[in-house]
């Protein structure tokens, strides 16, 4: 039989359901391998009971004779940025550290409700504030590739869901949850070659989630494939009242309704996206993806998104100040960490609490909020990008006027080098060039992998749809899935 750790999503629901293994067996499997992998550092804790505990559960339902939930029997991991009963909950920052909330994520709940178990609460960057995970408190997250030429550099596993991405690329979990405020899911899943799925914006609930920018996080499955990610995606999604920006919408059969047939589908290449030193593997990566495609049926056509050269600037003024907003709760005073100098008074206190708990990059975005949200500069930078935003929705509206739904690559680039970056801020943003415009516009929007690069490191393509298709979205990446055949996983060195 195939090690249970190879095994997908679905292969693991449908193999408990059906008695071939029990969901102990498969928890125990799981538990093991995170503990043999703590070099990755992906967890920031592992809770290898709470998954034990909920496979006996899903073993007792089925000796029982009762009915099993969508993902019963399925360990997985959980991003530290969930709210998790119980158990530690840190958003990867100091300022966290310690902090057990007393409640659950709504998204979290509903994964526990379908049965699934959690084998632990995966490392980020810093309240979502990377492309590497290198801002991490608890130190980088190292990513199981490496590159073909027989280096031993240490590679980003993309940000800031870089746990997740790297322990279903190591196979240390067969799904996690991420977030994604402007890349978050996606980039992160093509640099490990795995599938993510950000959602249209309010189809998964945001409470019980630590804040990043309250108008572009959203919550979504990684996976290994593209069925994985739809079976996920129905589990977490769903109207949550608690959610004020959660939409009141039924949540479709996606995993049902998968189909590679592209015809009669229009599959636009925004042109724009075009920039001058493209590298050249993701530009081939990508005319592969059109030839994928239009082999499946689909027509492909030119479209213009020409407010794209704005979103990046328009990205990092609206999240840094809605960050600068959020952040503001952590003060010392209710819970997280309280650094009080000797005879310091109020605003000592929350002045030395916040130098200690921020990390670098978190203290850069909160001042660049702050900056433009002041009294002087509110209308110069803060009005401007939301109008900004609003004419990039409007590009993409005018653009599914004749598609529908477009391609264009993940990220620039395959996975750099820890450390490669992180001492330029701007180039370590323009990671996000590709995936900013859908977050900005509220899209759902895919990464896939397309195959390897001439390191032999992943690459992917990013499918965006209109507001609502999914169902387009996950159909798109399954053509591709298809064609690409990407079997690749890493060689195991930690």
């Amino acid at each position: 039989m195939t090690n249970i750790t190879d095994l997908t999503v679905a292969a693991i629901r449908d193999g408990v359901a059906a008695g071939t293994f029990s969901a102990v067996e498969v928890a125990e499997a799981f538990n093991a391998r995170v503990a043999a992998a703590q070099a990755l550092n992906a967890f920031i804790v592992t809770t290898p009971d709470a998954a034990l505990d909920a496979a006996r559960k899903v073993d007792g339902m089925r000796a029982a004779g009762n009915a099993l939930g969508k993902l019963a029997g399925v360990p997985i991991g959980m991003k530290d940025l969930f709210a998790t009963r119980g158990v530690q909950t840190t958003a990867a920052s100091h300022i966290l550290e310690g902090f057990t909330p007393q409640y659950e994520s709504t998204v979290s709940q509903k994964l526990w409700d379908a049965g699934a178990g959690m084998l632990g609460k995966l490392n980020l960057d810093q309240f979502a504030m990377g492309s590497s995970n290198e801002t991490s408190y608890f130190g980088n997250v190292i990513s199981p590739w490496r590159r073909s030429d027989g280096g031993n550099t240490a590679m980003a596993p993309g940000g800031s869901s870089g746990g997740s991405s790297a322990a279903i690329a190591a196979r240390l979990c067969p799904a996690a949850t991420g977030t994604d405020t402007g890349g978050s899911i996606r980039q992160p899943a093509a640099f490990t070659g795995i599938s993510g799925i950000k959602p249209t914006y309010g189809r998964c609930s945001r409470w019980g989630i630590v804040a990043f920018a309250s108008s572009l996080d959203q919550a979504g499955p990684m996976a290994r494939d593209v069925r994985d990610c739809a079976i996920m995606l129905e589990v977490m999604a769903g109207f949550d009242p608690k959610d004020s920006t959660s939409l009141d919408l039924a949540v479709p059969a996606w995993e049902a309704g998968l189909n590679g047939d592209m015809k009669g589908k229009k599959v636009g290449i925004p042109k724009e996206y075009r920039v001058d030193g493209l590298d050249a593997d993701v530009a081939k990566s990508w005319d592969d993806g059109i030839a994928w495609l239009k082999d499946a049926g689909a027509e492909i056509v030119e479209i213009s998104l020409p407010h794209t050269k704005y979103a990046l600037p328009a990205y990092y003024i609206i999240a840094p100040a809605e960050a600068s907003s959020n952040l503001a709760r952590y003060d010392g005073v209710r819970y997280g960490l309280r650094d009080l100098p000797d005879g310091a008074n109020l605003q000592d206190m929350y002045a030395a609490t916040r130098a200690a708990g921020f990390g670098a990059e978190v203290k850069r975005r909160i001042l660049i909020g702050t900056y433009v949200l002041s009294a002087g500069f509110y209308d110069a930078y803060y009005t401007q990008a939301q109008k900004v935003r609003t004419l990039i929705a409007r590009d993409f509206e005018l653009a599914f006027q004749h598609c529908d739904v477009i391609l264009a690559p993940t990220a620039p680039t395959a996975a750099f080098g820890l450390g490669e970056k992180s001492a330029d801020p701007l180039a370590m943003y323009l990671n996000d060039v590709f995936a900013v415009p859908a977050s900005l516009a509220g899209l759902p929007a895919m990464s896939v992998p397309a195959g390897l690069n001439r390191e032999g490191l992943p690459l992917g393509l990013q499918i965006v749809g209109r507001p609502f298709d999914e169902q387009g979205v996950l159909n798109a990446g399954l053509a591709i899935e298809a064609r690409a055949g990407f079997t690749a996983k890493p060689e195991q060195w930690w």
